[in-house]
């Protein structure tokens, strides 16, 4: 394919809207293959974003894919596996060794590591705006198909703000979880998927150079009166090596106290609650707690429709089983380049439009079966009861959580892996692909 010349400044092959780490990945593959991208981004790097930090082997290698370098030279700090803690129960499994996933995961802050992944699509060649802040489509009357989309470019503060819109066949909404793209094309959240929240925190802290990223799988509401409750959800902290430790809650809206309980009430009890040498004391907090909403299991589909397609967070991405979304976000970006790729070679519109409609069906074969699985574990751990029971049960049996840890982290090999592999694999194959 001869490399897309600018067709005008405001003129691509595509436009993505959003350059986190899906929007990102998807801008690097296309520009990579030699087609035109425009990546706008609404804010201006680098930029907070709530989230764990932590990186399981599924994102690491994904990084490893773009040609990222991840030495610790360049700041990523290495974990070797996942500490589980609940029912009085300390368990550390290693990351599984696999042929298919690197046997470690990584931490980055995201304000530092979604910079890293936009710079990487520039330098593959695509044209990144900052401070561009998009807001409706541009639809053509005569098909319902988007062609563009209005923006507004300039700083949040300033009053000069230039309106200006860009022109595109194709457009790409990595536009997160409130993706108003996907609202203004009539693409609704699915009120029958499960969604979570996570509120997160930064402590200065003597563990912040743990090698084991740490999931508490019990989590008390400690804050009276009365005797404590069991909440459902789970707590997690992550060392940044650099000082500081990410400290934060996942919680789930299958259960009646999502909406009722002040989860930022609920991570200062759970942080008090700890030893008091771990420093997760007010005092030692680095920036206020903050909250960002999970879409999990494709909660917005259709992911194609009318030359508009979903990745990441705005199709609801997010891995029920354990809130992870970073891998899936990248990993969606890469099959929508690859789909789009493929669309753009072809001759006519209607065997692009064939070619585009792959995306949805690809989708729901690499995750569909998996994610069904996600939900009905999604329903059973909203019950405290059952969430308690299983840690208690569960954490006592060192090869029960080793296969845990391969369904929750979704680490297994394709083809050729061993037995817990193919449980997990024929699992996901046998179940709906919804």
């Amino acid at each position: 394919m001869t490399e897309s010349q600018p067709l005008s400044e405001h003129t691509a092959d595509v436009i993505v809207v959003g350059a986190g780490p899906a929007g990102s990945t998807t801008a690097y593959y296309l520009a990579k293959a030699g087609l035109d991208v425009l990546l706008l981004e609404k804010t201006a790097f680098p930029r907070e974003k709530v989230c764990g930090d932590g990186l399981t082997p599924r994102a690491t290698k994904q990084l490893v894919s773009m040609g990222i370098d991840i030495s610790e030279e360049a700041g990523w700090l290495r974990n070797k596996g996942l500490r589980i803690i609940g029912g009085g129960v300390r368990l550390q499994l290693d990351w599984p060794d696999l042929a298919a996933y690197p046997d470690y995961g990584l931490v980055r802050k995201r304000d530092d590591f979604d910079e890293q992944l936009a710079r990487q699509a520039q330098k593959a060649g695509a044209r990144l705006h900052e401070r561009c802040n998009v807001g409706a489509p541009i639809i053509d009357d005569r098909t319902g198909r988007i062609t563009g989309v209005h923006a507004k470019l300039g700083d949040a503060d300033s009053k000069e703000k230039r309106e200006v819109t860009f022109h595109a066949p194709l457009v790409v909404a990595a536009d997160g979880n409130s993706t108003r793209l996907s609202l203004a094309m009539g693409l609704h959240r699915r009120e029958d998927r499960p969604m979570g929240v996570a509120v997160r925190t930064y402590f200065t802290s003597p563990r912040h150079d743990d090698d084991y990223l740490e999931s508490w799988l019990e989590l008390w509401d400690k804050r009276g009166p009365g005797e404590d409750r069991l909440l459902p959800g789970y707590g997690w902290i992550f060392g940044m090596g650099d000082g500081t430790s990410n400290v934060g809650l996942g919680v789930l809206n299958t259960t009646s106290s999502f909406k009722e309980l002040d989860w930022r009430e609920v991570l200062k009890a759970w942080c008090a609650s700890m030893p008091e040498d771990w420093g997760y004391t007010p005092e030692n907090m680095t920036i206020p707690i903050r909250g960002a909403a999970l879409p999990m299991a494709f909660n917005r589909q259709p992911h194609y429709t009318k030359g508009l397609l979903l990745v990441g967070d705005a199709g609801g991405m997010v891995n029920p089983f354990n809130g992870e979304g970073i891998a899936y976000a990248m990993e969606s970006g890469q099959i929508a380049a690859d789909v789009i790729v493929q669309a753009h070679a072809r001759a006519t519109p209607a065997q692009r439009e064939l070619a585009l409609q792959r995306y949805p069906k690809v989708l729901k074969d690499t995750y569909g079966g998996y994610y069904t699985l996600g939900r009905a574990f999604v329903k059973l751990i909203g019950n405290p009861k059952v969430m308690k029971i299983a840690t208690q049960r569960g954490l006592t049996h060192p090869i029960l959580m080793k296969f845990t840890l391969k369904m929750l982290a979704n680490l297994t090999d394709p083809t050729g892996g061993d037995a817990m592999d193919r449980i997990i694999n024929g699992l996901s194959k046998v179940a709906p692909k919804a």
